[in-house]
C-alpha cells in the first residue's frame, strides 16, 4: 500500500519534472514546434538508415559499420513510436500520425505493429510490475531461468513459443495468435528472411562444400544477405540491448506504486547497449512518473531530474533485483 511519504516523494519528482520541462521549453521556445520536431527527427533517422545501407551496397563502407550505424538510427525510430503510442506528435492529423507509425514500424520490423502495442503498452503503465504486465514480460521481465531469458531477450518469436502456455495461464486475455498475427506482415517477413538467412548458412557451414544449391537460390540469398546487413542485424543488435536494458530495469513483483515500478539504469558497464538504445536506462523511469512527455525533452532534464528522483526513493543500478527474476525488495 502506498503511503503519504511514498505518495508525497512522487508528487515532487513529478512535479519536479514538469517544472524542468516548463523552464526548457522557455528557453529554447523552438521545442513549441513538438509536430515539426518529431518528423525532423524522423526524416533524418530514416535518410541515415537508407543513407549508410546504400553506402554498403556500394562498398564504400564495411558489413559491422552498417549495422552499428542503422541500429543507432533504428533505436531513434522506437523512440518516436513510443512517443506516437502517447500521441505526443499529430494528435488530431490521423493520417499524419499513423504515416510516422507505418514509417517507424518498417525501420524497425521485428516489432509488432505499433497499433496494437499501443494497446499492450498502455496496459503496462497500468499493471507494472505485476503479472498483468505482458509488454515487459514479452522481452524476459520476471523470468527467474537465464538460459531461458537469455532467448527471449535474443528472439521474440522462439520466446513467445517458449512462453506462451505459462503467458495464458498467468495474464488475463492472452491470446498467442492475436499477438502472432500482430506482426504481420512486416514482421512475419522479418522472421521467414532472418531464419532463412541462418538456415541457409547452416546448412552451407555444416555440408562442407558437399551439397551443391540451385543457381537461383544462391541469387536470392545474394539479396537475402543485403538485406541482413541493412535492416535485419541492425535491429537484432537494437532489439536485444534493449530488451536486456528495459527487462533489466523493471521490477517485477512486490510493486505497490510508480516509485517501485523501474530502478534508473545508468552505469557506466551499460553504456555499449544505452548506444542501440538510445540512453533508455537512465531516461526511462523518468517516463513512468510523466508518461506524456517527449524523448528528447526527458533527455535533457535527465541531469537535473535524476538526483531528485534519487533523494525521493528511486533506485539506482539495484543489479542485485536480477539475481530475484527482478524482484521489488
Amino acid at each position: 500500500m502506498t503511503t503519504v511519504t511514498t505518495r508525497n516523494n512522487i508528487q515532487h519528482i513529478v512535479q519536479e519534472i514538469k517544472l524542468q520541462e516548463r523552464l526548457l521549453r522557455q528557453r529554447y521556445t523552438f521545442l513549441k514546434y513538438q509536430d515539426q520536431i518529431s518528423v525532423l527527427i524522423l526524416l533524418l533517422s530514416f535518410v541515415g538508415m537508407v543513407g549508410i545501407g546504400t553506402l554498403y551496397v556500394l562498398g564504400e563502407v564495411t558489413a559491422w559499420t552498417c549495422i552499428i550505424f542503422a541500429a543507432i538510427f533504428a533505436s531513434i525510430s522506437h523512440e518516436l513510436e513510443h512517443d506516437l503510442i502517447h500521441k505526443q506528435y499529430f494528435k488530431f492529423n490521423t493520417f499524419a500520425h499513423n504515416a510516422m507509425l507505418f514509417i517507424v514500424w518498417l525501420m524497425r520490423p521485428n516489432t509488432i505493429n505499433p497499433w496494437y502495442r499501443r494497446r499492450i503498452h498502455l496496459h503496462h503503465h497500468k499493471t507494472s510490475g505485476s503479472t498483468q504486465d505482458i509488454e515487459e514480460r514479452l522481452v524476459g521481465n520476471g523470468i527467474s531461468n537465464p538460459f531461458i531469458r537469455v532467448i527471449v531477450i535474443c528472439d521474440g518469436l522462439l520466446g513467445l513459443l517458449l512462453m506462451q502456455k505459462r503467458y495464458r495461464q498467468e495474464v488475463k486475455g492472452f491470446s498467442f495468435f492475436s499477438l502472432f498475427n500482430s506482426g504481420f506482415p512486416i514482421t512475419t517477413c522479418y522472421f521467414a528472411i532472418l531464419y532463412s538467412a541462418l538456415l541457409f548458412h547452416g546448412v552451407n557451414l555444416l555440408s562442407t562444400d558437399v551439397l551443391t544449391f540451385p543457381h537461383w537460390l544462391v541469387a536470392t540469398m545474394d539479396y537475402v544477405d543485403i538485406l541482413m546487413v541493412v535492416l535485419i542485424l541492425p535491429n537484432v543488435l537494437r532489439s536485444i540491448c534493449l530488451n536486456f536494458i528495459t527487462s533489466s530495469m523493471h521490477y517485477y513483483g512486490g510493486v505497490s506504486n510508480v516509485l517501485e515500478q523501474t530502478h534508473v539504469l545508468n552505469h557506466w558497464v551499460m553504456l555499449p547497449f544505452q548506444l542501440f538504445c538510445f540512453n533508455f536506462g537512465a531516461t526511462h523511469s523518468i517516463h513512468h512518473f510523466v508518461p506524456n512527455q517527449p524523448f528528447y525533452i526527458r533527455q535533457l532534464i535527465a541531469a537535473k531530474v535524476l538526483p531528485l528522483m534519487k533523494r525521493h526513493g528511486v533506485n539506482f543500478n539495484d543489479f542485485k533485483s536480477l539475481k530475484n527474476a527482478n524482484l521489488y525488495t
